[in-house]
């Protein structure tokens, strides 16, 4: 359940979610600006949660705006269907239905009883937020040539490995196909092996 409350302008506050034409925005940063001969104005800068855009936009004082209340759930990933990502809601046991679109590049690390951390605005689940940390098997890893055999020698080089969810991030030399490694999530790097 989503609800919706009224306010002004003048309560703009950054980190506040706003709706403005059925979608959802995140205030950025706001100012009241004054001017020498005009009406001052609320100046924002709004990031739509659907698809990270920042977009600047003013406000006259006083002026009506819907704040919105977002709801978080927790979804466990089951699978891919068509072009949709099909979820489990852990609370509930409902299935939710996420497009490709707001998965993203985030489908790098998802698979299957990965537990993720939804946002939804009515019934829209508009982002997820994954586990900063995940374990991961590797599949494979790029094959060492001659100066990759020297370069193993050496304690911080670097190799691609692909992880089961297929994506390539780099691992050390030492990783080979079967070690599970931890991987953040966030900057697509190797942290240990498990």
């Amino acid at each position: 359940m989503t609800t919706k409350s009224k306010a002004t302008s003048n309560q703009i506050a950054p980190g506040m979610t706003i709706s403005i034409n059925n979608k959802i925005y995140r205030v950025e940063s706001s100012v009241k600006v004054t001017v020498a001969r005009g009406t001052p104005f609320i100046k924002t800068k709004l990031k739509n949660l659907m698809t990270d855009e920042v977009v600047e936009k003013n406000f006259k004082l006083d002026q009506e705006i819907e704040e919105a209340t977002l709801m978080p759930r927790r979804l466990e990933y089951l699978y891919l269907e068509g072009k949709n990502h099909v979820f489990l809601d852990v609370d509930d046991l409902s299935r939710a239905s996420v497009p490709s679109d707001v998965i993203g590049d985030k489908i790098d690390y998802l698979k299957e009883g990965t537990q993720i951390r939804a946002m939804l605005y009515g019934e829209l689940i508009f982002s997820i937020e994954l586990p900063q940390f995940l374990e991961l098997m590797v599949i494979k890893t790029e094959d060492l040539d001659a100066t990759g055999i020297e370069a193993k020698a050496m304690s911080n080089a670097m190799k691609t490995g692909q992880l089961e969810t297929g994506a390539r991030i780099q691992v050390p030399t030492f990783i080979e196909a079967g070690d599970i490694i931890k991987v953040d999530t966030h900057s697509g790097e190797y942290i240990q092996r498990v």
